[in-house]
């Protein structure tokens, strides 16, 4: 149960994908306008980590060395057309926002990392484990960025106004410079918080 409990936990901590490990960046700093991207691109990604770590790890051992990395992204590929045709069928309007960036879910250098150097080695439970805790990092990551960015660029959250009907809003947070601003202020600050609590400890 312990180790199952680091394994979950390390995707959130020692080793997020976009804090930590600066994994799939692309989709991090172009989609996180608004939270509601943020939230759709973090699942999206979750739920093809979870269906590739979880077929990876069960036929791990009947593939080909040679063949491994083709093999690995025919598998992702294929959980990315399936999470791609259901936002098409229930969100045309996150599809849309999310645009060319559901389906380059694909070359997503997390995903790909994870069923080389997790998934592959390690039995279905772990890895399912792990791509929950990966995912659900990412997700945090994501959530977290695009929400500063909507707040701070378009006075929202969630398309919900916070403020006036004139809010005072700083555009930069609404384009890319924006995008690498604030994902540098909460690296920094989390880089912060980490060395304080080692000096207190």
């Amino acid at each position: 149960m312990k180790d199952a409990l680091q394994v979950f936990t390390r995707g959130f901590v020692s080793e997020n994908p976009v804090l930590k490990m600066l994994l799939g960046l692309c989709p991090v700093l172009a989609v996180t306008t608004t939270a509601e991207n943020g939230l759709g691109m973090g699942l999206a990604t979750t739920f093809v980590l979870l269906g590739s770590n979880t077929v990876i790890s069960a036929s791990a051992k009947l593939l080909p060395k040679t063949v491994r990395i083709p093999a690995y992204i025919v598998v992702i590929a294929t959980f990315v057309t399936i999470v791609d045709l259901l936002i098409k069928a229930f969100s045309p309007e996150l599809n849309q926002s999310l645009g060319l960036f559901i389906p380059l879910i694909v070359v997503n250098c997390m995903i790909l990392g994870r069923a080389e150097a997790y998934a592959s080695k390690n039995g279905i439970g772990y890895s399912i484990i792990d791509a929950f805790g990966m995912g659900f990092g990412f997700t945090f990551a994501l959530l977290l960025l695009s929400a500063m960015r909507e707040v701070l660029g378009a006075g929202t959250i969630f398309n919900i106004p916070l403020v006036g009907e004139d809010p005072k809003t700083i555009l930069v947070m609404a384009l890319p410079p924006g995008a690498f601003a604030g994902l540098g202020f909460i690296i920094a600050g989390l880089n912060a918080l980490e060395k304080k609590q080692k000096s207190n400890a």
